[in-house]
């Protein structure tokens, strides 16, 4: 996957170059391009904001070097995202929707916003990462960039998974322990140390269902649409969690 991030600041995607992604990066399964918008600027300065017409508080990002930086990556061609507080929110499924992209192009505002014309001009989905404001759109496309960039094949070992971790399998993921296995007089839980691989994973279910049944019923509501899918004993840890409300 081909993924060019255009942006005012490049120091700040540090990040992608460490870890799984740098290591896919390596291997030449990923290709992050970071390009300076202020690069394609023709003010002497190198401004790439403006007051806005009309009046406002703030500055906003003018159309001609973000024009010139989406041609110079020949973005219409590609996918092309913009980190926005007024686009959709981001989701797994959208997430996994990208990840089936060979090329995008992550667009980062930044002071106010970007001068509308842009949007006009250009064929671009407007992502948010939640219903907050950040100081630019850097972080919420290393956000975008790191979940969209596990889920394409290679990019995680032999021994990690994409799919068994919470928000894949519909639950929040489960309490997880290692040595010793006793610190400070708490003890990891009797169940994991039996090697009864069935219990073990039954008692995980449980504390998931909880833990989202807690914490985010939203998932926890949308599981319950998929019981009939659930093993006869599967069954019988979700009626106990559900029967901790009636006790």
């Amino acid at each position: 996957m081909k993924i060019d991030i255009l942006t005012l600041f490049p120091e700040m995607f540090a990040p992608l170059k460490t870890s799984m992604l740098g290591r896919a990066s390596e291997k030449g399964i990923l290709d992050i391009r970071l390009t300076d918008i202020r690069d394609y600027t023709k003010d002497k300065h190198n401004r790439t904001d403006d007051y806005p017409f009309g009046g406002g508080v703030g500055m906003v990002m003018m159309a001609d070097p973000v024009f010139s930086a989406l041609r110079a990556v020949g973005a219409e061609r590609k996918k092309i995202i913009y980190m926005s507080p007024k686009g959709k929110v981001l989701d797994q499924e959208k997430i996994e929707e990208l990840s089936r992209t060979d090329e995008m192009v992550v667009l980062c505002g930044h002071y106010e916003g970007i001068d509308e014309r842009i949007l006009e001009q250009w064929d671009i989905e407007e992502i948010s990462i939640g219903d907050y404001i950040l100081t630019g759109g850097e972080p919420a496309a290393i956000v975008l960039v790191d979940a969209v960039a596990r889920l394409v094949p290679g990019v995680l070992s032999h021994n990690e998974s994409a799919v068994d971790e919470s928000i894949y399998s519909g639950l929040l993921e489960y309490p997880q322990y290692t040595k010793p296995r006793e610190y400070e007089g708490l003890k990891v839980p009797e169940v994991l140390l039996n090697g009864n691989h069935r219990l073990i994973y039954l008692w995980r279910l449980e504390q998931s269902l909880r833990l989202t049944k807690e914490r985010r019923p939203d998932l926890f509501e949308k599981f319950l649409e998929k019981t009939s899918e659930l093993a006869k004993d599967e069954k019988k840890v979700l009626e106990k969690v559900l029967q901790e409300d009636t006790m």
